[in-house]
């Protein structure tokens, strides 16, 4: 479950690998380096004359390319995709070792892609000694002191008056001025309106909810060592698309130890509401593919994978309030102590 060590044990690991060919990466920094390769192999093909037919597989040389690259692979979370366990599985086959950390749980029973994923759990099964950490303990939940409140509720009084006196006080130590920044991100402009050096003050409208994603997060995780997230409602199931994003925001955050400052509509334990599941779009797709009866068996429709993931995010942020992660997240020359 959530909290229960896995990274711990996993980093831990790593740590005692004496071995160069070894690289610890999150899930989605992986895929992303996974598409340059692809890309980069099918623009170097020749170019086609019209009418030409020809089948180009790329999967098998960048998993060869990976194979002379990395012994030892540690992903932090996992998500099943076609492309992604050939890879794997064509990689381990070729005597490469990977170890994954996450839940698989979903994968295993009601997932769309289970019928993908089914072959490398045979590989799992022959390779791998399965430990199951279930101590009913999320050690994140365990007292540590805070950093000073850096959770507030929209209709607290004085709380955007408190987040633009810590952000002109984080301002202060920034060698740069505050204004909008444009990243460019695989081609394309993210603008965000408010930037000083290492710090962002964003929304969460302009986080999650326009069309972004894990590449656009990597990127901010490597500019920004503090992020304000102004702003966040109530997660409903009717908001999966943004409740997805903001996942994904804070798993990349908290991989890369970024520091938060949020503003939110209701208490971390109160901010996913597990209500508001019925989605026309979800409904319309279910008959078009004629799984209408199998519906509450998807987890793609019940959102059992949402809340889970959305478990392991509040976990996550709870985590991230502690001084311990906020010092550790400190990436200017000498880590000070935030003022409370």
């Amino acid at each position: 479950n959530v909290g229960s060590g896995k990274t711990m044990l996993m980093d831990l690991f790593y740590s005692h690998v004496e071995n160069s060919c070894k690289k610890r990466v999150h899930f989605n920094s992986f895929m992303l380096d996974i598409h340059k390769r692809i890309h980069r192999r099918k623009q170097s093909l020749p170019k086609r004359r019209l009418g030409e037919m020809f089948n180009y597989d790329p999967i098998s040389p960048v998993a060869m390319e990976i194979s002379s690259e990395i012994c030892l692979l540690c992903f932090d979370e996992f998500q099943v995709s076609k492309c992604i366990t050939d890879i794997i599985l064509k990689c381990v086959l070729r005597d490469n070792v990977f170890v994954l950390k996450g839940s698989l749980r979903y994968l295993y029973k009601n997932g769309l892609q289970r019928d993908t994923f089914l072959p490398f759990i045979d590989v799992l099964k022959k390779y791998c000694h399965t430990v199951c950490l279930d101590s009913g303990i999320d050690y994140r939940r365990l007292d540590r002191p805070v950093a000073g409140k850096l959770y507030y509720l929209t209709g607290e009084p004085g709380a955007e008056a408190y987040l633009d006196a810590l952000f002109e006080e984080l301002a202060l130590r920034q060698k740069s001025v505050t204004g909008s920044r444009v990243l460019t991100v695989l081609g394309r402009d993210v603008t965000l309106q408010k930037t000083c050096g290492s710090i962002a003050d964003c929304t969460f409208e302009e986080l999650c909810g326009k069309p972004t994603g894990a590449s656009d997060y990597l990127e901010m995780a490597r500019i920004f060592d503090t992020v304000f997230i102004r702003h966040v409602p109530k997660l409903t199931l009717t908001l999966k698309d943004q409740a997805r994003r903001f996942i994904t925001l804070i798993d990349n955050f908290y991989d890369h130890k970024v520091r938060v400052v949020l503003l939110a509509a209701a208490p971390l334990e109160q901010l996913f509401v597990h209500t508001g599941g019925e989605d026309e779009r979800d409904r319309q797709l279910l008959d078009d593919l004629g799984l209408s009866d199998a519906a509450e068996r998807l987890t793609l429709f019940t959102a059992e994978e949402e809340i889970f993931a959305f478990q392991r995010t509040v976990s996550r942020l709870r985590e991230m309030q502690t001084e311990a992660y906020w010092m550790e997240g400190d990436r200017s020359s000498s880590s000070r102590h935030m003022s409370s």
